[in-house]
Formats: structure tokens, C-alpha cells, sequence
């Protein structure tokens, strides 16, 4: 009998290792840099919105954010902020470019549990260099049969990719931690859903579970090889 699962793609941030958790952090200090020209719940609003009215340009990661941050900041001072509160947004950038990566937990036994038996893909979003940067210092590079880094994920994208591999989209299965990327396009495309959530999530990657039966969910990683070996 043909297996029903052959191909099985990960998303990187905040499924396999943190990253949602620096970026709080960050604002964080952004928001303590702009405390006396802003409210908190303002500037996180005109953040969030400068981030939104930029994805298009800048595409998704740091070096997105960090510029959101310094328009943000130019707004909300009416073209005065300090050139030492720039400064400092800067250095908050590169400091979270350059920050050791932690894996989540069961992240590794995860991959390890489905490589060799399926073919695995990592399907992430974001800077080219600094997704390859993670991924190799993750650990887990040498387990994944491709790695796509891409600008968007849509249904196209995921046909595309499942497309390419045996059993294609049908036989293919997407598990992430973000409904709107990473679960409800890769259903859309033909395939299964996993959605795995953290405890914090971008504001703009939220989107209603789909009424599908190709979705599921699990608690954390743990569950994966389980579901897998349910699926066949």
C-alpha cells in the first residue's frame, strides 16, 4: 500500500527554536527608549502598524523590525528623536542577529523521530543570511533534505514546494506554529496542518483554525511522531 505521509515540513521560528520571546524584549526597550514621547499601548499600535504597512518592502525578521522601530520612533517625536535613541535600536538588531539560538523543547527528538523515514523540508520566512545563520547553528541542518527560505507562505508556495517532492502536496504535511503561515495555507494547497502554538505569537500571524479535515494540533512537539505514525 502507498504511504499516506512522505514529505514533512518544518517551520523554523518559534517551532523549532525561539524567537518571538527577543523580539518582545526588544520592544521592550524601544518602548523604555520612547517612554516620555508615548503611551505603551500607542506606540505598540504605531509599531505594529509601521511593521504591517512595511512587510511589503522590507519583507519579515530583524532588519524589518529595526526599521519599523526607527520610523516609528521619528514619527512619534515628530522628526526630533535622538540620534542616541537610533543608535541604540541599531545596536538592539544586532544584538538579536547575533543571539545563540535555543531550540524548544522536544525540537530536536522531533526531527530526529521523522528524518531518514520521510523527506523533510525546513519552509521558513525571513532573511536569507540570518535563517541560514540559525539553521546552522541549530543543529539540525544536516536532517532536512532542503531548506526553503521564502518571502510569503501561501498556498502556491506550499504546492510549489510539495509539489517538487514524491507523493507531492497530498502526501505532504506542514507543522508550525502559526495558523495563518504555516497551518491554513499548506491545508489550502492539498496537504495536512499541524499547528503546534507557543505562548507568544506576532499579532500579524493570527488567523481562525480552518474546518478541514486535514488540521490538527498538539501541545508541543512531543506528539509528532505519534500523529505521524497515525497518519501512516
Amino acid at each position: 500500500m502507498a504511504r499516506n505521509l512522505m514529505t514533512i515540513g518544518f517551520d523554523a521560528d518559534d517551532t523549532l527554536w525561539h524567537n518571538e520571546r527577543f523580539f518582545r524584549l526588544t520592544q521592550e526597550r524601544f518602548a523604555a527608549l520612547l517612554a516620555d514621547h508615548a503611551e505603551r499601548d500607542h506606540l505598540d499600535a504605531r509599531l505594529l502598524a509601521a511593521e504591517r504597512r512595511n512587510i511589503g518592502q522590507y519583507g519579515f525578521g530583524v532588519k524589518g523590525f529595526v526599521l519599523s522601530m526607527i520610523e516609528t520612533a521619528i514619527e512619534i517625536t515628530d522628526g526630533r528623536v535622538p540620534a542616541a535613541v537610533i543608535s541604540e535600536l541599531l545596536e538592539a538588531g544586532r544584538e538579536m542577529l547575533d543571539h545563540p539560538i535555543e531550540l524548544l523543547p522536544h525540537a530536536r527528538d522531533a526531527v530526529e523521530d521523522v528524518a531518514g523515514a520521510h523527506h523533510l523540508v525546513l519552509i521558513t520566512k525571513g532573511d536569507l543570511l540570518h535563517q541560514e545563520r540559525k539553521l546552522a547553528q541549530s543543529g539540525l541542518g544536516d536532517m532536512f533534505d532542503a531548506v526553503e527560505i521564502v518571502s510569503e507562505k501561501h498556498p502556491a508556495t506550499y504546492a510549489r514546494i510539495f509539489g517538487a517532492c514524491a507523493g507531492g502536496a497530498k502526501r505532504a504535511m506542514m507543522v508550525g506554529n502559526s495558523m495563518k503561515s504555516d497551518v491554513r495555507p499548506a491545508i489550502d494547497a492539498g496537504s495536512w496542518g499541524v499547528f503546534v502554538p507557543q505562548d507568544l505569537a506576532w499579532d500579524l500571524e493570527h488567523a481562525e483554525p480552518p474546518r478541514a479535515p486535514r488540521f490538527r494540533q498538539l501541545a508541543d512537539l512531543a506528539g509528532l511522531r505519534d500523529l505521524v505514525a497515525d497518519i501512516g
